[in-house]
């Protein structure tokens, strides 16, 4: 077995400092079509899609198990150890993982089926955007559509909040909402507090995206009135609203038993 490489411990590093570029920056990620994979969980995600490894990170204090079972998975993968304060600056989390990937974006085929879409305007959140694809994902969802508003799913914390999905479900970013809705034969959800009509009178056996808007304000005026149904999710219950990732994985999930009835 190959030993491992000598420990990282400046800033100067110019892989370090690649790495870093990548972990702050959603415009490196964009023109490297690359991202950083923080913890053992997401880097399996990524290796089960079929995705590939182009750095492998190791923390020099951590255990060498927890990255060689990925350096035999990607045995063309550069390793690279960083001290301790090295690797906690790449890290999101307040207590490093100790194994890091820097893996290349996937554009995954699209499933079978009749569509079902979640349209995204403004979602700003990356923890919230994050839970959103991880809902679509394991729901069977077609694709998810962004519009400029939202947040990088590619981010350190749009990955964790997503535990993967951006591997295994298509998203399409930066897109004008208002227009790919005019160009699709779908159903097009709009979800609403106000609406009269509730989400569980719909048929969603039929070809229908969803459309989720921002946190704080919801979807916009114009892009509301160009959906041909809104509705609201029951709330027997004595609060006002659900975060936007609830509603999401609630109304995604009313999609598939609705399939799997019919």
């Amino acid at each position: 077995m190959r030993g491992l490489p000598s420990v990282v411990t400046s800033r100067d590093n110019p892989h370090f400092k690649r790495l870093k570029k990548l972990a702050d920056s959603a415009r490196a990620r964009r023109q490297s079509r690359t991202t950083l994979l923080d913890g053992a969980h997401l880097i399996e995600a990524c290796l089960q899609a079929g995705g590939e490894l182009h750095t492998l990170v190791s923390s020099a204090h951590a255990p060498r198990f927890l990255a060689e079972p990925f350096a035999a998975a990607a045995p063309r993968a550069r390793r690279l150890v960083l001290s301790e304060d090295l690797f906690a600056l790449l890290s999101p989390l307040a207590t490093p993982s100790g194994v890091l990937a820097e893996a290349a974006w996937l554009s995954p085929p699209r499933p079978g089926g009749p569509a079902l879409v979640v349209l995204l305007e403004g979602i700003q959140d990356p923890g919230n955007l994050g839970s959103i694809l991880r809902s679509a994902a394991a729901a069977g969802a077609s694709a998810a559509v962004l519009d400029p508003g939202c947040a990088d799913p590619w981010s350190p914390k749009a990955l964790r909040g997503g535990q993967g999905a951006q591997f295994f479900l298509p998203v399409e970013e930066s897109a004008d909402a208002g227009a790919w809705l005019a160009g699709k034969a779908l159903q097009s959800v709009a979800l609403s507090l106000d609406a009269d009509t509730s989400l569980y009178e719909l048929d969603l056996t039929r070809p229908t995206a969803l459309l989720f808007g921002n946190e704080g304000a919801g979807l916009t005026e114009a892009l509301r009135l160009a959906t041909s149904a809104q509705a609201r999710i029951p709330m027997p219950g004595r609060v006002e609203s659900l975060n936007v990732a609830a509603a999401a994985a609630a109304a995604l999930f009313e999609a598939v038993r609705q399939r799997r009835a019919r």
